[in-house]
């Protein structure tokens, strides 16, 4: 019977291992596949022009190479889904771990689930045909059907529950005795969840406003549909942008013969994509340690 389980021990390690081994080689060839694809796209264009140029049109006649405007999309929708997400996310979590009871929790927290499981395409089916002709075009006349506006609030719907969820788990996780200390000490209720739980929680709360601003910039068909094609370097929300993932969808889907430069611009974009989300999880993880390291 003991040299049974030691077999089945064995069985499950070894197939955890592979799958370790697996998901690493899948990440080197996915990182392969990018890397020398943009380093064909750079022998044609300048890095310089590549990372400095405000014009991006490679499909048009007059090409222009420059990244900003696709990066100034995908930061601007970041941005607003953060203004959305981050703050509902908070006071969610908090109100959860907190202050409702077992039985509003139980009710709460699978309907967030929910708004976790709807597709995107869905979502930018509802800014298109909801959130700009019904609620934006009623506060602000001048926007555009395709706006960034929209985008951001859609996007920041679908963040949400995972600010809430990572949250809530934080702030959940931090020991009674904290609370218990506080409340002994004469603290009011307020104090004690902002002053104690979140704080001794806040590595694990940032962690889930990094998660939220990395899906959001690497969200695709809801800003596809809610957002445009137009790449553009503007600040105003209520103009119609493109981000890079929308990009990289239109170009995919198009007629671009394969290994033209405008087929590279693809992987390169996708670079420059790569890199944003590695910093930002590495930030993250940066952050999340230091905090660690301060309220242990």
């Amino acid at each position: 019977m003991t040299s049974q389980i030691k077999v089945k021990e064995n069985l499950i390690h070894s197939l955890f291992f592979f799958c370790s081994v697996l998901s690493i080689f899948i990440m080197l060839g996915i990182v392969v596949v990018i890397v020398t694809e943009s380093i064909g796209f750079f022998r044609e264009i300048p890095v310089w022009e590549f990372i400095t140029d405000t014009q991006w049109t490679p499909l048009f006649t007059e090409k222009h190479f420059g990244i900003l405007p696709l990066l100034n999309g995908t930061l601007l929708v970041a941005f607003g889904s953060a203004l959305v997400s981050i703050p509902t996310g908070s006071l969610i979590a908090i109100y959860l771990s907190e202050y409702a009871s077992p039985r509003v929790r139980g009710v709460i927290k699978p309907v967030l689930e929910v708004l976790a499981g709807i597709p995107t395409v869905v979502y930018g089916y509802f800014a298109l045909t909801f959130i700009t002709p019904v609620i934006l075009k009623h506060v602000f006349t001048d926007v555009t059907t395709f706006n960034a506006a929209s985008a951001s609030i859609v996007v920041g719907i679908m963040t949400l529950p995972m600010v809430a969820s990572v949250s809530e788990d934080a702030l959940s996780s931090v020991p009674q005795s904290l609370r218990e200390g506080a409340y002994a000490l004469g603290a009011r209720k307020i104090h004690v969840v902002i002053g104690i739980v979140y704080r001794a929680a806040l590595s694990g709360v940032f962690a889930s406003y990094i998660l939220a601003l990395s899906r959001a910039i690497g969200e695709t068909m809801a800003v596809t549909i809610a957002a445009g094609a137009t790449p553009r370097l503007t600040l105003n929300f209520l103009e119609s942008i493109q981000t890079m993932t929308a990009y990289i969808v239109q170009v995919s889907l198009g007629d671009t013969p394969f290994g033209t430069i405008e087929y590279k611009t693809i992987f390169a974009v996708a670079l420059v994509l790569f890199i944003i989300t590695l910093s930002m999880n590495i930030l993250s993880n940066l952050i999340s340690s230091r905090y660690r390291r301060m309220y242990q």
